[in-house]
Protein backbone atom coordinates (compact mmCIF):
# COMPACT_ATOMS: atom_id res chain seq x y z
CA UNK A 1 0.00 0.00 0.00
CA UNK A 2 1.36 3.55 -1.03
CA UNK A 3 3.07 5.30 2.01
CA UNK A 4 0.36 8.22 1.19
CA UNK A 5 -2.87 5.96 1.35
CA UNK A 6 -1.65 4.74 4.77
CA UNK A 7 -0.69 7.95 6.08
CA UNK A 8 -4.21 9.19 5.36
CA UNK A 9 -5.89 6.30 6.74
CA UNK A 10 -3.75 6.64 10.29
CA UNK A 11 -4.77 10.01 10.13
CA UNK A 12 -8.10 9.18 10.35
CA UNK A 13 -8.11 7.32 13.38
CA UNK A 14 -8.56 9.55 16.41
CA UNK A 15 -8.92 12.53 16.74
CA UNK A 16 -7.59 14.68 13.36
CA UNK A 17 -10.63 15.97 12.22
CA UNK A 18 -10.14 16.42 8.53
CA UNK A 19 -11.84 13.58 6.58
CA UNK A 20 -9.60 11.24 4.59
CA UNK A 21 -10.73 12.74 1.14
CA UNK A 22 -10.12 16.35 2.11
CA UNK A 23 -7.39 18.00 -0.54
CA UNK A 24 -6.00 20.43 2.85
CA UNK A 25 -5.70 17.20 4.79
CA UNK A 26 -3.62 15.52 2.11
CA UNK A 27 -1.42 18.74 1.87
CA UNK A 28 -1.10 18.17 5.12
CA UNK A 29 -0.70 14.54 5.43
CA UNK A 30 2.35 15.18 2.65
CA UNK A 31 4.26 18.01 4.34
CA UNK A 32 3.97 16.22 7.63
CA UNK A 33 5.43 12.98 6.41
CA UNK A 34 7.76 14.64 4.50
CA UNK A 35 8.88 17.31 7.59
CA UNK A 36 9.62 14.16 9.86
CA UNK A 37 11.08 12.33 7.23
CA UNK A 38 13.43 15.45 6.43
CA UNK A 39 14.31 16.80 9.67
CA UNK A 40 13.32 13.60 12.16
CA UNK A 41 14.80 10.40 10.36
CA UNK A 42 11.24 8.75 9.60
CA UNK A 43 11.75 5.95 7.54
CA UNK A 44 10.52 6.36 4.28
CA UNK A 45 7.33 4.11 3.40
CA UNK A 46 5.66 1.37 5.78
CA UNK A 47 6.05 -1.45 7.72
CA UNK A 48 4.34 -4.63 5.80
CA UNK A 49 3.41 -5.34 10.04
CA UNK A 50 0.42 -2.99 9.53
CA UNK A 51 -0.66 0.43 10.07
CA UNK A 52 -0.81 0.53 13.91
CA UNK A 53 2.88 0.42 13.39
CA UNK A 54 3.17 2.97 10.96
CA UNK A 55 0.88 5.08 13.19
CA UNK A 56 3.19 4.67 15.95
CA UNK A 57 6.27 6.08 14.57
CA UNK A 58 4.66 8.52 13.30
CA UNK A 59 3.11 9.44 16.61
CA UNK A 60 6.53 9.05 18.21
CA UNK A 61 8.31 11.05 15.46
CA UNK A 62 5.98 13.83 16.19
CA UNK A 63 6.17 13.84 19.78
CA UNK A 64 10.24 14.56 19.04
CA UNK A 65 9.37 17.03 17.31
CA UNK A 66 6.84 18.75 19.02
CA UNK A 67 9.10 18.87 22.49
CA UNK A 68 12.03 20.05 20.30
CA UNK A 69 10.14 23.19 19.46
CA UNK A 70 8.57 23.37 22.97
CA UNK A 71 5.23 22.34 21.84
CA UNK A 72 2.50 20.67 23.52
CA UNK A 73 3.26 16.84 23.26
CA UNK A 74 0.29 14.93 21.83
CA UNK A 75 2.09 13.16 19.38
CA UNK A 76 -1.09 14.57 16.66
CA UNK A 77 -0.38 17.00 13.51
CA UNK A 78 -2.66 19.84 15.45
CA UNK A 79 -2.71 23.16 13.87
CA UNK A 80 0.00 24.69 16.16
CA UNK A 81 2.55 22.01 15.46
CA UNK A 82 1.34 22.20 11.01
CA UNK A 83 2.53 25.91 11.94
CA UNK A 84 5.79 25.25 12.93
CA UNK A 85 6.57 23.02 10.15
CA UNK A 86 5.04 25.30 7.87
CA UNK A 87 7.55 28.09 9.26
CA UNK A 88 10.98 28.97 7.08
CA UNK A 89 13.78 27.40 8.65
CA UNK A 90 17.22 25.15 8.45
CA UNK A 91 17.61 22.71 5.97
CA UNK A 92 19.85 20.35 8.20
CA UNK A 93 17.92 17.58 10.38
CA UNK A 94 17.52 18.14 14.03
CA UNK A 95 18.12 14.96 14.66
CA UNK A 96 21.52 13.76 13.66
CA UNK A 97 21.19 10.96 10.68
CA UNK A 98 24.53 9.39 12.20
CA UNK A 99 25.57 8.30 15.70
CA UNK A 100 28.81 9.33 16.86
CA UNK A 101 30.11 11.51 19.58
CA UNK A 102 30.07 15.41 18.36
CA UNK A 103 33.73 15.93 19.17
CA UNK A 104 33.98 13.37 15.91
CA UNK A 105 32.89 16.51 13.99
CA UNK A 106 35.30 19.20 14.27
CA UNK A 107 38.31 20.68 12.51
CA UNK A 108 41.39 19.08 12.62
CA UNK A 109 42.87 22.76 12.73
CA UNK A 110 42.09 26.45 14.00
CA UNK A 111 42.96 27.90 10.99
CA UNK A 112 40.39 27.79 8.13
CA UNK A 113 39.81 29.01 4.22
CA UNK A 114 36.89 29.89 2.85
CA UNK A 115 35.55 30.69 -0.67
CA UNK A 116 32.48 32.12 -2.18
CA UNK A 117 32.16 30.43 -5.70
CA UNK A 118 29.29 32.11 -6.60
CA UNK A 119 26.75 34.81 -6.01
CA UNK A 120 23.11 35.91 -5.55
CA UNK A 121 21.57 37.94 -8.13
CA UNK A 122 19.70 39.50 -4.86
CA UNK A 123 22.78 41.48 -3.46
CA UNK A 124 25.71 43.51 -4.57
CA UNK A 125 28.70 41.36 -4.19
CA UNK A 126 30.12 43.66 -2.10
CA UNK A 127 27.46 43.66 0.33
CA UNK A 128 27.37 39.63 0.37
CA UNK A 129 31.47 39.45 1.04
CA UNK A 130 30.41 41.82 3.80
CA UNK A 131 28.07 39.75 5.48
CA UNK A 132 29.49 36.68 4.93
CA UNK A 133 32.97 37.70 6.53
CA UNK A 134 30.73 38.96 9.63
CA UNK A 135 29.35 35.56 10.04
CA UNK A 136 32.56 33.77 10.29
CA UNK A 137 33.87 37.02 12.72
CA UNK A 138 30.57 36.82 15.14
CA UNK A 139 32.17 33.27 15.74
CA UNK A 140 35.75 33.55 15.52
CA UNK A 141 35.28 36.51 18.77
CA UNK A 142 34.44 33.49 20.60
CA UNK A 143 37.01 30.71 20.32
CA UNK A 144 40.06 30.10 18.73
CA UNK A 145 39.24 29.56 15.15
CA UNK A 146 40.41 31.99 12.64
CA UNK A 147 39.62 32.08 8.93
CA UNK A 148 41.04 33.34 6.00
CA UNK A 149 38.99 34.48 2.90
CA UNK A 150 40.52 32.63 -0.74
CA UNK A 151 39.67 33.81 -4.21
CA UNK A 152 40.92 30.45 -6.09
CA UNK A 153 41.60 26.96 -5.73
CA UNK A 154 40.85 24.92 -2.86
CA UNK A 155 39.09 26.60 0.45
CA UNK A 156 38.07 24.16 3.66
CA UNK A 157 34.98 26.01 3.68
CA UNK A 158 33.25 26.56 -0.03
CA UNK A 159 29.93 28.73 -0.13
CA UNK A 160 27.27 28.76 -2.80
CA UNK A 161 24.03 29.43 -4.22
CA UNK A 162 22.45 26.81 -5.93
CA UNK A 163 18.49 26.14 -7.29
CA UNK A 164 16.72 22.69 -6.03
CA UNK A 165 18.89 19.75 -7.02
CA UNK A 166 22.12 20.43 -7.03
CA UNK A 167 24.11 16.99 -6.48
CA UNK A 168 24.13 17.05 -2.82
CA UNK A 169 21.70 14.38 -1.46
CA UNK A 170 19.74 17.77 -0.58
CA UNK A 171 17.81 19.05 -2.93
CA UNK A 172 16.19 22.40 -1.97
CA UNK A 173 11.88 22.68 -2.41
CA UNK A 174 11.85 25.84 -3.52
CA UNK A 175 10.75 29.49 -1.69
CA UNK A 176 10.47 28.99 2.10
CA UNK A 177 11.33 25.81 3.61
CA UNK A 178 14.66 25.35 3.96
CA UNK A 179 16.29 28.04 3.28
CA UNK A 180 20.00 26.81 3.58
CA UNK A 181 21.94 23.79 4.66
CA UNK A 182 25.56 23.07 5.92
CA UNK A 183 27.94 20.39 6.30
CA UNK A 184 29.35 19.10 9.67
CA UNK A 185 33.72 19.34 9.26
CA UNK A 186 35.35 16.88 6.78
CA UNK A 187 37.10 16.08 3.74
CA UNK A 188 35.65 17.35 -0.05
CA UNK A 189 31.84 18.59 0.71
CA UNK A 190 32.41 18.70 4.38
CA UNK A 191 31.75 22.20 6.02
CA UNK A 192 30.56 23.53 2.67
CA UNK A 193 27.32 26.01 2.68
CA UNK A 194 24.72 26.15 0.16
CA UNK A 195 22.36 28.64 0.34
CA UNK A 196 18.94 28.19 -1.49
CA UNK A 197 18.91 31.10 -4.80
CA UNK A 198 15.22 30.67 -4.79
CA UNK A 199 14.82 32.81 -1.96
CA UNK A 200 15.03 36.41 -2.09
CA UNK A 201 18.31 37.61 0.11
CA UNK A 202 18.60 40.82 1.73
CA UNK A 203 20.33 42.69 4.18
CA UNK A 204 17.72 43.88 5.91
CA UNK A 205 14.61 43.17 7.70
CA UNK A 206 13.13 41.54 4.62
CA UNK A 207 12.70 37.76 4.11
CA UNK A 208 15.81 36.49 4.07
CA UNK A 209 18.69 38.24 6.00
CA UNK A 210 21.91 36.36 4.40
CA UNK A 211 24.21 37.63 7.33
CA UNK A 212 21.89 35.67 10.12
CA UNK A 213 21.37 32.72 7.73
CA UNK A 214 25.34 32.65 6.95
CA UNK A 215 26.06 32.72 10.80
CA UNK A 216 23.53 29.60 11.76
CA UNK A 217 25.06 27.50 8.80
CA UNK A 218 28.43 28.32 9.53
CA UNK A 219 27.92 26.88 13.01
CA UNK A 220 27.06 23.59 11.21
CA UNK A 221 30.30 24.07 9.27
CA UNK A 222 32.42 24.27 12.45
CA UNK A 223 30.50 20.91 14.13
CA UNK A 224 27.71 22.87 15.85
CA UNK A 225 24.16 20.42 15.46
CA UNK A 226 20.63 22.44 16.29
CA UNK A 227 20.31 23.80 19.62
CA UNK A 228 16.36 23.20 21.13
CA UNK A 229 16.65 27.02 22.81
CA UNK A 230 14.95 29.48 20.91
CA UNK A 231 16.96 32.02 22.46
CA UNK A 232 20.06 30.52 20.36
CA UNK A 233 21.27 31.42 17.03
CA UNK A 234 21.17 27.20 16.47
CA UNK A 235 17.98 27.05 16.84
CA UNK A 236 16.43 25.60 13.17
CA UNK A 237 13.78 28.51 12.74
CA UNK A 238 14.38 31.28 11.09
CA UNK A 239 13.68 33.71 13.42
CA UNK A 240 16.00 36.92 12.46
CA UNK A 241 15.42 40.20 15.20
CA UNK A 242 17.95 42.71 13.84
CA UNK A 243 20.53 42.34 16.54
CA UNK A 244 22.12 38.97 15.86
CA UNK A 245 23.96 37.64 18.75
CA UNK A 246 25.14 34.18 19.94
CA UNK A 247 23.24 32.69 23.29
CA UNK A 248 25.67 31.26 26.02
CA UNK A 249 24.95 27.86 24.90
CA UNK A 250 26.24 28.25 21.40
CA UNK A 251 29.27 30.01 22.63
CA UNK A 252 29.34 27.08 25.34
CA UNK A 253 29.35 24.60 22.11
CA UNK A 254 32.03 26.01 19.68
CA UNK A 255 34.38 25.98 22.92
CA UNK A 256 33.36 22.50 23.63
CA UNK A 257 34.86 22.22 20.25
CA UNK A 258 37.78 24.05 19.84
CA UNK A 259 38.29 25.86 23.26
CA UNK A 260 38.04 29.77 24.05
CA UNK A 261 39.75 32.97 22.38
CA UNK A 262 42.70 33.53 23.95
CA UNK A 263 44.31 36.81 24.74
CA UNK A 264 46.93 38.70 26.35
CA UNK A 265 44.51 40.40 28.14
CA UNK A 266 42.92 39.11 31.62
CA UNK A 267 40.48 37.19 31.86
CA UNK A 268 37.00 38.96 32.11
CA UNK A 269 33.32 37.59 32.67
CA UNK A 270 32.11 37.34 29.19
CA UNK A 271 29.17 39.15 28.57
CA UNK A 272 26.59 38.92 25.54
CA UNK A 273 23.75 40.56 24.58
CA UNK A 274 21.40 37.69 23.78
CA UNK A 275 17.61 38.44 24.78
CA UNK A 276 16.37 37.36 27.95
CA UNK A 277 14.12 34.20 27.56
CA UNK A 278 11.58 34.29 29.93
CA UNK A 279 10.54 31.70 32.55
CA UNK A 280 7.15 30.80 33.57
CA UNK A 281 7.75 30.41 37.09
CA UNK A 282 10.68 33.04 37.58
CA UNK A 283 9.52 35.52 40.70
CA UNK A 284 11.04 38.51 39.58
CA UNK A 285 9.28 37.90 35.67
CA UNK A 286 7.86 40.73 34.03
CA UNK A 287 6.15 41.10 30.84
CA UNK A 288 6.31 43.91 28.09
CA UNK A 289 2.81 43.46 26.85
CA UNK A 290 -0.25 40.60 27.92
CA UNK A 291 -3.32 40.16 25.64
CA UNK A 292 -6.07 37.60 25.01
CA UNK A 293 -6.50 35.84 21.60
CA UNK A 294 -9.60 33.99 21.45
CA UNK A 295 -9.65 32.08 25.01
CA UNK A 296 -5.96 32.15 25.21
CA UNK A 297 -3.69 34.37 26.99
CA UNK A 298 -0.27 35.63 25.46
CA UNK A 299 2.42 37.26 27.88
CA UNK A 300 5.21 38.78 25.65
CA UNK A 301 8.77 39.40 26.55
CA UNK A 302 11.59 40.29 24.61
CA UNK A 303 10.94 38.27 21.16
CA UNK A 304 9.02 35.61 23.05
CA UNK A 305 5.73 34.81 24.56
CA UNK A 306 4.56 32.50 26.68
CA UNK A 307 0.60 31.18 26.28
CA UNK A 308 -1.98 29.71 28.57
CA UNK A 309 -5.70 28.72 28.18
CA UNK A 310 -8.27 28.55 30.34
CA UNK A 311 -7.37 25.53 32.35
CA UNK A 312 -3.87 27.20 33.02
CA UNK A 313 -2.32 23.59 33.06
CA UNK A 314 -0.55 23.91 30.04
CA UNK A 315 2.21 27.00 29.38
CA UNK A 316 3.36 27.30 25.78
CA UNK A 317 6.56 28.87 24.88
CA UNK A 318 7.92 30.46 21.38
CA UNK A 319 8.85 33.04 19.33
CA UNK A 320 6.77 35.87 18.29
CA UNK A 321 8.02 35.52 14.82
CA UNK A 322 7.18 32.32 14.59
CA UNK A 323 2.99 33.56 14.67
CA UNK A 324 2.96 37.29 14.21
CA UNK A 325 6.44 37.41 11.52
CA UNK A 326 6.09 41.53 11.13
CA UNK A 327 6.27 42.06 14.69
CA UNK A 328 9.06 39.23 15.34
CA UNK A 329 11.47 41.79 17.22
CA UNK A 330 9.14 42.67 20.10
CA UNK A 331 5.82 44.30 21.24
CA UNK A 332 5.40 47.85 23.35
CA UNK A 333 1.83 47.29 23.88
CA UNK A 334 -1.34 44.56 22.20
CA UNK A 335 -5.02 44.43 22.51
CA UNK A 336 -7.57 42.23 21.34
CA UNK A 337 -10.60 43.30 19.96
CA UNK A 338 -12.75 40.02 19.94
CA UNK A 339 -15.85 41.06 18.20
CA UNK A 340 -13.68 41.97 14.94
CA UNK A 341 -11.43 39.30 15.24
CA UNK A 342 -8.69 41.93 15.50
CA UNK A 343 -5.15 41.95 17.16
CA UNK A 344 -3.25 45.03 17.06
CA UNK A 345 0.36 44.56 18.38
CA UNK A 346 2.56 48.16 18.66
CA UNK A 347 6.39 48.86 18.62
CA UNK A 348 7.42 52.23 19.02
CA UNK A 349 5.49 54.58 16.58
CA UNK A 350 3.92 51.90 14.82
CA UNK A 351 1.26 49.10 14.93
CA UNK A 352 0.19 45.83 13.19
CA UNK A 353 -3.29 44.48 12.86
CA UNK A 354 -4.09 40.80 12.51
CA UNK A 355 -7.12 38.53 11.89
CA UNK A 356 -6.26 35.79 14.44
CA UNK A 357 -2.12 35.30 12.95
CA UNK A 358 -2.76 36.77 9.36
CA UNK A 359 -1.36 40.08 8.62
CA UNK A 360 -4.50 42.73 7.74
CA UNK A 361 -3.53 44.92 4.32
CA UNK A 362 -1.60 48.35 4.76
CA UNK A 363 -0.10 48.03 7.93
CA UNK A 364 2.26 49.00 9.82
CA UNK A 365 0.98 52.72 10.48
CA UNK A 366 1.60 55.53 12.41
CA UNK A 367 0.03 55.84 15.86
CA UNK A 368 -0.12 59.49 15.33
CA UNK A 369 -2.06 59.55 12.39
CA UNK A 370 -4.30 56.99 13.15
CA UNK A 371 -5.25 57.65 16.71
CA UNK A 372 -4.63 61.22 17.15
CA UNK A 373 -1.25 60.68 19.45
CA UNK A 374 0.89 63.92 20.27
CA UNK A 375 4.53 63.76 18.68
CA UNK A 376 6.16 63.49 22.05
CA UNK A 377 4.30 60.17 22.74
CA UNK A 378 6.63 57.89 21.18
CA UNK A 379 5.59 54.65 22.34
CA UNK A 380 2.73 52.99 23.53
CA UNK A 381 3.28 51.72 27.50
CA UNK A 382 0.19 49.11 27.45
CA UNK A 383 -3.41 49.01 26.14
CA UNK A 384 -6.63 47.37 26.52
CA UNK A 385 -9.65 47.58 24.89
CA UNK A 386 -13.10 47.33 26.55
CA UNK A 387 -15.57 45.17 24.77
CA UNK A 388 -19.15 46.51 26.83
CA UNK A 389 -18.38 50.21 25.97
CA UNK A 390 -16.13 49.52 22.22
CA UNK A 391 -13.02 51.83 24.17
CA UNK A 392 -9.70 51.49 24.13
CA UNK A 393 -7.57 52.64 26.59
CA UNK A 394 -4.01 53.47 25.81
CA UNK A 395 -1.18 53.89 28.55
CA UNK A 396 1.86 56.35 28.14
CA UNK A 397 4.76 56.89 31.17
CA UNK A 398 2.10 58.17 33.83
CA UNK A 399 -1.17 59.11 31.17
CA UNK A 400 -3.49 57.19 29.60
CA UNK A 401 -5.63 58.53 26.72
CA UNK A 402 -9.31 56.60 25.73
CA UNK A 403 -10.29 55.94 22.28
CA UNK A 404 -13.41 55.26 20.73
CA UNK A 405 -13.42 52.37 18.43
CA UNK A 406 -16.53 53.15 16.71
CA UNK A 407 -15.95 56.66 16.26
CA UNK A 408 -12.46 55.98 15.23
CA UNK A 409 -11.64 59.07 17.13
CA UNK A 410 -10.01 59.71 20.74
CA UNK A 411 -12.72 61.02 23.44
CA UNK A 412 -11.94 64.54 24.60
CA UNK A 413 -10.57 65.44 27.95
CA UNK A 414 -7.79 63.26 27.65
CA UNK A 415 -4.92 62.40 28.54
CA UNK A 416 -5.23 62.06 32.22
CA UNK A 417 -3.35 61.25 35.22
CA UNK A 418 -3.10 56.97 35.75
CA UNK A 419 -3.28 57.67 39.45
CA UNK A 420 -6.70 59.70 39.07
CA UNK A 421 -8.94 56.78 37.59
CA UNK A 422 -6.55 53.98 38.90
CA UNK A 423 -5.52 54.75 41.88
CA UNK A 424 -3.00 52.00 43.21
CA UNK A 425 -1.42 50.60 40.64
CA UNK A 426 1.15 53.17 40.30
CA UNK A 427 2.12 55.87 38.35
CA UNK A 428 3.27 53.69 35.10
CA UNK A 429 1.71 50.75 33.62
CA UNK A 430 4.02 47.80 31.96
CA UNK A 431 1.10 45.47 30.43
CA UNK A 432 -2.79 45.06 30.93
CA UNK A 433 -5.68 42.85 29.73
CA UNK A 434 -8.88 42.46 30.19
CA UNK A 435 -10.79 39.36 31.95
CA UNK A 436 -14.33 38.57 33.02
CA UNK A 437 -15.26 42.65 33.06
CA UNK A 438 -11.75 43.16 35.26
CA UNK A 439 -8.89 45.03 34.51
CA UNK A 440 -5.80 43.55 35.02
CA UNK A 441 -2.73 45.73 35.48
CA UNK A 442 1.40 44.62 35.37
CA UNK A 443 3.49 47.11 36.87
CA UNK A 444 6.99 45.44 37.53
CA UNK A 445 6.43 42.14 39.59
CA UNK A 446 3.36 42.98 40.52
CA UNK A 447 -0.08 42.63 39.16
CA UNK A 448 -3.43 44.31 40.29
CA UNK A 449 -7.48 42.94 39.56
CA UNK A 450 -8.64 46.25 39.30
CA UNK A 451 -12.49 46.78 38.67
CA UNK A 452 -12.99 49.66 36.45
CA UNK A 453 -16.68 50.33 37.68
CA UNK A 454 -15.63 50.81 41.50
CA UNK A 455 -12.44 52.02 40.32
CA UNK A 456 -11.01 49.80 43.22
CA UNK A 457 -7.90 46.76 43.49
CA UNK A 458 -9.70 43.69 44.45
CA UNK A 459 -6.42 41.92 44.90
CA UNK A 460 -2.82 41.84 44.56
CA UNK A 461 -0.89 39.03 42.62
CA UNK A 462 2.60 38.04 41.49
CA UNK A 463 2.75 38.72 37.30
CA UNK A 464 2.93 35.19 37.09
CA UNK A 465 -0.39 34.03 38.67
CA UNK A 466 -2.17 32.73 35.32
CA UNK A 467 0.76 30.21 35.34
CA UNK A 468 0.23 26.87 36.82
CA UNK A 469 3.60 27.49 39.37
CA UNK A 470 3.65 25.70 42.68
Amino acid sequence: MPTLTVLLLLWAIGSYSFPATSDTHKQDVDMVQNYLQKYYNLERGTSRSGEQKSSDLVAEKLKQMQKFFGLKVTGKPDAETLNVMKQPRCGVPDVAQFKSTPRSFQWERTHLTYRITNYTPDLPKKDVDHMIEKAFELWSNVSVLTFTKVFEGEADILISFYWRDHRDNSPFDGPGGGLAHAFLPGKEIGGDIHFDEEETWTNDFRNYNLYYVAAHELGHSLGINHIHDIGSLMYPAYIYYGDIQLSQKDIKAINALYGPKITNKPKEPQVTKEPQVPQACDTKLTFDAVTKVSRDLFFFKNRFFLRTDDSQQEVDFNGISLFWPLVGAGVDAAYEIAIRNEVFFFRGSKYWAFNGDQPKYGYPRDIHSSFGFPGKVKKIDAAVHQEETGKTYFFVANKYWRYDEYKKSMDTGYPKAIIRDFPGIGKKVDAVFQNDGFFYFFCGTRQYQFDPKTKRILSLLKTNSWFNCK
